[in-house]
């Protein structure tokens, strides 16, 4: 079985076969540190952390590059608005922003370069570009000539006539054409700035992403993700920068951008004030509970923000933990055993493991993959509650741990692994005290006795469930 990724290049599924067997160069677009990111930003995030864990998971070696844009307008703008310093601003948001993807789960990148650590590698491009008669200098910056670039537009399918100036790109009477983009923006007084051969200033935002790919990853990587709305004009303008002065292509190999979360349909930005801080919704809801809505659709899909929607999340959490629970009390009960039925067990996860690939295999489908899993549970679920025999602990326990991994490797879900406490069969002594008497007491058929048993056990925050397996208690949620 093979992975296929769409390649918004050439707008097709395509075997995903990297430049070097067994290893993968990724590059995500990552945050402009100016403001905590909202929820939409978080998508994106989680959607290219699965796409890196399930890679994993197959046996590549992936390099996942993310930069931290912290020189922008936007930060400049943020920095005057609170009387701090630009680099106050971007440090206390990079700060935020690397805490937040921890608790929602999002692994570290391999490298996270900051553009103001690769100042040299920018002007570096951009005098490549020059060199190249693709670049021109003008009174306030250096601009990139698109008219110039003949495949201008090619990822966005674009064509230049119809084209409008991109957002970050000031009109500028002093430039050849209204698209064509900043390379190097000549610096305002009180705002940061380096030297080049062009005078002090700073780098456009697009010529970046550039350089930083280019120096961690080389020409022609594997993928460079990010959202739908950065395909023009920020990944155009990269493809347009990095070819132009390499003079090589592909820029990379695989493009892929993920679909934006929307609120009532429309976007969410903080541009039209519709958003919630991934802050305030990981107050509100689990990092489970908002990996599961978001993995809940395909990436490249638009995805509503509702509350039901983050509810209907909610209650998928709660029955894997159920299920996982119904394992480990399987695990510790004296029920009788059953090799029959360990076998069918056994089989069930060896199916259902290659549907989850298959799904998987399908352009990153974590929706599809989550739909194998219910299945599972489901199926499991039918063999190891309300009967007399139970599987052979080797098979449940080898069961347990092979939904763990599907949820916990290959999707980034958090549930507790092998040897972490149980939901149900605590260890509180109490508990275990209570439980004997009541079973003593309904042995006797004294049942006031065994009522009032069951309700001491309720007043300790557990509900008690009788089962063939014996009596099972589920501590309550807060």
């Amino acid at each position: 079985m093979v992975v296929k990724i769409f390649n918004t290049l050439t707008r097709k599924r395509e075997v995903f076969e990297p430049n070097t067997p067994g290893k993968v160069g990724m590059y995500v677009c990552g945050p402009t540190v100016y403001n905590y990111i909202h929820i939409g930003n978080a998508r994106t995030f989680l959607s290219f952390d699965v796409m890196r864990r399930y890679l994993e998971w197959k046996g590549f070696e992936v390099e996942f590059v993310q930069n931290i844009t912290d020189v922008d307008d936007k930060i400049i703008n943020r920095a005057n608005e609170e009387g701090v310093s630009p680099e106050e601003v971007s440090e206390k948001y990079t700060d935020a922003f690397q805490s937040q993807m921890e608790r929602l789960g999002v692994k570290p990148p391999s490298v996270a370069p900051k553009a103001t650590e690769t100042i040299d590698e920018m002007i570096e491009l951009i005098k490549d570009l020059e060199r190249n008669g693709l670049a021109y200098k003008t009174p306030d910056g250096v601009y990139f000539s698109v008219r110039k670039f003949k495949e201008y537009g090619k990822l966005s399918r674009r064509d230049l006539e119809d084209m409008r100036a991109g957002e970050r790109v000031d009109i500028d009477p002093n430039k050849e054409d209204p698209m064509d983009f900043a390379l190097w923006k000549l610096a305002k007084p009180g705002e940061p700035k380096w030297p080049s051969p062009w005078g002090e200033g700073r780098p456009g935002w697009h010529i970046e992403c550039s350089a930083m790919s280019l120096k961690f990853l080389g020409m022609s990587f594997d993928i460079h993700g990010g959202a739908q709305d950065l395909i023009f004009p920020h990944h155009e303008n990269e493809v347009a920068q990095s070819e132009g002065a390499t003079g090589r292509k592909p820029f990379v190999k695989y493009w892929a951008h993920g679909g934006l979360l929307n609120i009532d349909k429309e976007k969410m930005s903080k541009s039209l004030g519709n958003f919630t801080l991934l802050q305030a919704a990981l107050k509100e809801w689990s990092a489970n509970e908002i990996r599961m809505f978001m993995l809940g659709t395909h990436y490249r899909n638009p995805l509503d923000f509702t509350e039901k929607g983050l509810f209907e999340a909610k209650a998928k959490v709660e029955r894997i933990e159920t299920f996982i629970a119904n394992l480990d009390f399987a695990i510790s009960s004296e029920s009788q055993r059953s090799a029959a039925i360990s076998s069918e067990v056994n089989s069930i996860n060896d199916r259902i493991k290659k549907r989850f690939i298959v799904a998987m295999d399908d352009d990153f489908n974590s929706a599809a993959a989550l739909g194998v899993v219910f299945e599972h549970i489901r199926e499991v679920n039918t063999l190891i509650i309300g009967g007399d025999e139970v599987p052979e602990n080797d098979s449940l326990e080898a069961t347990k741990e092979f939904l763990i991994d599907l949820l916990n490797n290959a999707l980034g879900l958090s549930f507790m692994g092998p040897g972490e406490d149980a939901k149900f069969a605590p260890d509180d002594k109490e508990i275990k005290e209570l439980l004997e008497l009541r079973e003593q007491a309904r042995k006797e058929k004294d049942w006031n006795k065994a009522d009032e048993l069951r309700q001491k056990i309720t007043d300790l925050g557990f509900e008690l469930e009788d089962t063939p397996q014996g009596p099972r208690v589920k501590k309550i949620k807060s």
